[in-house]
């Protein structure tokens, strides 16, 4: 019986013992990864060395493809960068971690966070506190405050952006002294 008529899926082109210079080889593996979704250079070399594309071909097929810009860490780095911000509402600190575990270079890592401004990261950690604060609005103050702060800070809020910006949402709730006794603590 063939793979069709079980009913399972045949596997790519790419992964058939068609023969074929490993850098048609590797451009396959490539185009077909990156039809999924962007990767870095270190996500595109790493599947390929685990494919057993040898590093030369490799090296070739993924500097013409940053030649022709398929492959551009610095554009991916910065749209990643914005997003886990803008949408997810992560620190500076935390997108760095993520690009990095991307594989991005530093270089690239730096560039891109240099579009998150002090600014929107404190209005951001506001959106994130406005939206849990209903949630933990019958919780007694204390537990209200460690959650609030301890949501920011995995998140990757500094722990004095954090408590201020927990002090100011609080403030509408409770007395500011009380606020500020919480935080305290």
């Amino acid at each position: 019986m063939t793979a069709d008529a079980l009913g399972a899926e045949p596997p790519p082109p790419d992964e058939l013992d068609a023969p074929g210079d490993p850098e048609s080889v590797a451009r396959a593996i490539c185009l077909r990864l990156l039809s999924q979704r962007a990767r870095t250079r270190v996500e595109l070399a790493q599947a390929l060395r685990r494919r057993g594309v040898p590093d030369e071909a490799a090296a070739a097929v993924l500097n013409r493809f940053a030649e022709v810009g398929l492959v551009d860490d610095e554009s991916l780095a910065q749209n990643l960068a914005l997003a886990q911000h803008q949408e997810r509402g992560l620190a500076a600190r935390a997108v760095a971690v993520k690009l990095r575990q991307r594989g991005l270079p530093d270089s690239a890592v730096e560039a891109a966070l240099g579009l998150i401004d002090p600014d929107s990261e404190r209005e951001a950690a506001r959106r994130l506190v406005a939206r849990k604060i209903a949630s933990v609005r019958a919780l007694p103050p204390e537990t209200r405050t460690r959650r609030l702060i301890g949501m920011l800070a995995r998140r990757g809020y500094s722990p004095a952006l954090a408590a201020d910006v927990v002090r100011e949402a609080l403030a509408d709730e409770l007395p500011p002294d009380v606020a500020d006794d919480l935080i305290a603590e």
